[in-house]
């Protein structure tokens, strides 16, 4: 008996490190061969690979102020990968995140500047919450007209970003401005800061910890059952008794709360006030984060690492090497590309995909 349980252990562990493997398999090799294409631009363009790249890693985690760096440009990451994940477990392609980010940051700014005497026990989280539900709110609309009224929400979510853009240059330049020729809100009260513990920033910590929750929602409640059941088939789930039109607009406001808590951690957290031009493309990053982590919410956290790790040190790379900031944006883009064509990836490895494996993107145009 001690022999059998022993053998269907270590048969356990290898099925796991199996099922690991396959997982991981192709975005570990998106991300090599993004780099390998990468080093051969930075050589055909003059520059030394080996240099570019030693540089890019000792001003990303050669020091204490690196991994701070890295650690704040991977929260916000973090947040708008998740929310990009919740949506594609559910069928939908939240395009829309960077609106719900920038949303959610300008109102946890006002939260942070404008209300006074608060202790920081209610001030921070109150100013974090609101962000948050002001995310919630803006994605809700793009969840209610894919919901009652067909309306696809790459369309909507599209829209919606091109109006939270000129709302929040208006409201950064217009009635919340602080004084000064910039545009820009004023600075958010100590009251409100979320702070560092040593070299770790705390909004690291809650980013963290939404992606063990949002992993816990997913897998191990009836809710997020129905939402990977409406993912899957929308016409079994309602068939099955689910209510698809209503998982439609919780799980679009859950994934517009993500990126909403996204915006107000940046802002309370790393700039300490909202200014426009800081954010940009951090929504959009979260669908190459999403994809990279293959919808995993926990698989999320090092995919956004590495992408934050790319963003700190850009600099230092650029400084060093004398390498355009952009090289980064390039190889960020080829990682898109091999993780979104992964048959090319699966021939060079000399494996198949099987049904688990793919990601689903959307449930069509008309879906």
């Amino acid at each position: 008996m001690a022999t059998e349980q022993t053998s269907d252990s270590s048969g356990g562990v290898v099925g796991r490190l199996q099922r690991l493997w396959r997982a991981a398999s192709v975005p570990l090799f998106s991300v090599f061969l993004a780099a390998l294409i990468g080093a051969i631009l930075l050589w055909l363009s003059g520059s030394n690979p080996l240099t570019a790249y030693t540089a890019l890693l000792q001003g990303a985690l050669g020091s204490a102020s690196g991994l701070t760096r890295t650690l704040e440009k991977a929260t916000p990451l973090v947040f708008s990968g998740l929310a990009v994940a919740f949506a594609f477990k559910a069928g939908l392609f939240n395009i829309g995140g960077q609106g719900q980010l920038l949303i959610g940051g300008i109102v946890a700014g006002y939260l942070g500047f404008a209300i006074e005497g608060l202790p920081f026990i209610i001030h921070m989280p109150l100013a974090l919450l609101g962000g948050a539900l002001a995310g919630a709110l803006w994605a809700a609309v793009a969840g209610a007209l894919k919901a009652y009224t067909g309306a696809h929400e790459v369309i909507t979510t599209i829209m919606l970003n091109y109006v939270a853009i000129n709302l929040t240059d208006f409201l950064a330049n217009g009635p919340w401005k602080a004084e000064g020729i910039i545009a820009r809100t004023p600075r958010v009260l100590e009251t409100a800061v979320i702070p560092k513990w040593g070299f770790v920033p705390v909004g690291f910590l809650i980013a963290v910890l939404m992606a063990v929750l949002t992993h816990y929602l997913l897998f191990k409640t009836t809710w997020g059952y129905a939402i990977r059941t409406t993912g899957l088939n929308a016409d079994a789930a309602k068939y099955a008794g689910i209510k698809v039109g209503r998982i439609i607009v919780l799980t679009m406001s859950f994934s517009g709360l993500l990126a909403g808590m996204g915006g107000s951690v940046e802002t309370l957290g790393v700039i300490g006030r909202y200014q426009p031009g800081f954010n940009v493309g951090l929504g959009f990053d979260g669908i190459t984060i999403a994809l990279l982590a293959k919808t995993n919410p926990l698989g999320v956290i090092p995919a956004a690492l590495l992408l934050g790790m790319m963003d700190a040190g850009g600099s230092q790379m650029q400084f060093d090497a004398g390498v355009r900031f952009q090289i980064i944006d390039v190889i960020k883009a080829l990682i898109l590309f091999f993780v979104s064509a992964d048959v090319i990836v699966r021939k060079i490895l000399g494996a198949r995909a099987v049904d688990e494996d793919k990601v689903t993107l959307s449930t069509g145009w008309g879906g």
